[in-house]
């Protein structure tokens, strides 16, 4: 079974201290062994996650996301990344929907598997809240879920702080009309990441979003009379 080697989370850590070309240089091999060991951690979640869904990525390794910092825009000039993360794509217009996985042990986004709608296109999201206006019963059931709840604790993302253009602040769903992202995450200590029964957790995270998925896919491939539109 893959699992999260203890030196992984010892370069990231060493990495948060130095974060310079200079020592990254110095400790390149560090960084390929533990960048190898998330690949194959995500290639077995991906193994499992393909017994009842589609993916569109290829493999583990092709999942994660460069460890290379864009700084020309922000003020935060450190060159790289102290964590290892990645995304599995579903694959077509008929399965939206992305989970994502994060491993480390520093900074605001420590350890977590989740997934759901970051980015929402202008027309994606208008038509979600065209949904949840006329009926917000589904998802609030799915996300209240005992599974949902126990795992995710609650729905996650950005929202607006007023209500979006064309409803009224006092509507019954405003509370999930606010929203523009829809998204759920589960973190996970240390402790648990370096745990034999990490590969299980993070693949019961990731069933457990499948209903979240299922009806935003549902909605967001048909229009408001139920017609498909993919």
């Amino acid at each position: 079974m893959a699992v999260i080697k203890k030196s992984t989370l010892s370069f990231l850590n060493q990495l948060a201290k130095n974060n310079d070309r200079e020592w990254f240089k110095n400790n390149k091999d560090k960084y390929e062994a533990g960048r190898e060991n998330v690949a194959e951690f995500a290639q077995a979640l991906m193994d499992r996650l393909v017994e009842t869904d589609v993916l569109a990525t290829e493999n583990g390794k092709k999942s994660l996301f460069r460890i290379y910092r864009d700084v020309r825009f922000g003020k935060n000039k450190d060159p790289y990344k102290t964590n290892f993360a990645g995304q599995f794509k579903r694959d077509g217009k008929i399965r939206r929907g992305g989970y994502y996985y994060n491993v480390s042990p520093v900074g605001n986004w420590r350890s977590f598997i989740g997934g759901g709608f970051y980015g929402m296109e202008k027309q994606d999201l208008k038509r979600m809240r065209e949904e949840l206006a006329i009926d917000a019963s589904e998802l609030r059931a799915i996300i209240t879920d005992k599974d949902f709840a126990r795992i995710f604790g609650e729905l996650q993302g950005e929202q607006l702080k007023t209500a979006p253009q064309g409803y009224s602040k006092d509507h019954e769903n405003i509370d999930l009309l606010r929203y523009k992202q829809f998204y759920a995450g589960r973190n996970f200590t240390d402790k648990e990441v370096l745990s034999k029964d990490f590969l299980d957790m993070a693949h019961e995270a990731t069933l457990t979003l499948r209903p979240f998925f299922n009806f935003f896919t549902e909605v967001l491939t048909t229009d408001a009379n139920g017609e498909l539109i993919v």
